[in-house]
């Protein structure tokens, strides 16, 4: 098992990353879904004590991933934000300040509700709906109403959160983020780690990826 994994579509090389990350090497892209940003500060403004470290985690989690992998591009596919915002967003556009030559690009999730301005003073380049780049077609809600893939495209999406479940004996059984590809697209694990999973059930001809603590581990 290992750290990181590779996955080949086409003549394209992709990195799966245990920090639930996806590089992209033809283009030099990092590749990531569901970030939540705010949201574990909205639940201690409802009084649920959960520790900002959480969030300064993942942060770090993703600048290791962007220098590790000397990024170029950095492609969200939606959820970047949780809701409206607070100090949490503050501190990751003092972030985004630090790689100036980074392209950050968003594919608009349901809970990126900020103003067009918050996205523009961090020099986020916006895609309502949808974004292409070659052959790969990128969008938050593989479900979304009139995304359609076009000849050759492939689709990356997020938003549910894929999870596996793992039986051990007895009616043991633990769950675990996963990638999940298809053979019309992939599902990408939340990037944060304050999120739940969704298990899916991979059919015949699919491959399910699970995260398991510091291995991506092949289903």
């Amino acid at each position: 098992m290992s750290t990181y994994l590779s996955h080949i579509i086409g003549k394209d090389h992709l990195i799966m990353s245990a920090e639930r990350t996806l590089f992209w090497e033809n283009e030099s892209a990092l590749i990531v879904a569901d970030l939540h940003v705010g949201k574990t500060g909205h639940f201690r403004k409802a009084g649920i004590g959960v520790p900002q470290q959480v969030y300064k985690d993942d942060l770090h989690r993703l600048l290791s991933q962007i220098l590790f992998f000397k990024a170029q591009r950095l492609i969200i596919v939606g959820d970047l934000t949780h809701s409206v915002a607070n100090k949490e967003m503050d501190l990751f556009r003092r972030w985004r300040k630090d790689f100036p030559s980074l392209d950050v690009h968003l594919v608009k999730g349901n809970h990126d509700i900020l103003a067009e301005k918050w996205y523009g003073e961090a020099d986020i380049h916006v895609s309502a709906e949808q974004f292409t780049l070659n052959n790969f077609l990128f969008v938050h809600d593989i479900m979304t109403k009139g995304i359609k893939a076009g000849k050759g495209q492939y689709i990356f999406a997020g938003h549910v959160h894929p999870g596996v479940s793992i039986r051990g004996r007895g009616r043991q059984s633990l769950s675990f983020p996963c990638f999940y590809f298809t053979k019309k697209h992939c599902v990408l694990p939340a990037f944060s780690r304050f999120t739940g999973t969704y298990r899916v059930e991979a059919k015949e001809g699919e491959n399910v990826y699970a995260i398991i603590e510091n291995e991506v581990v092949p289903l």
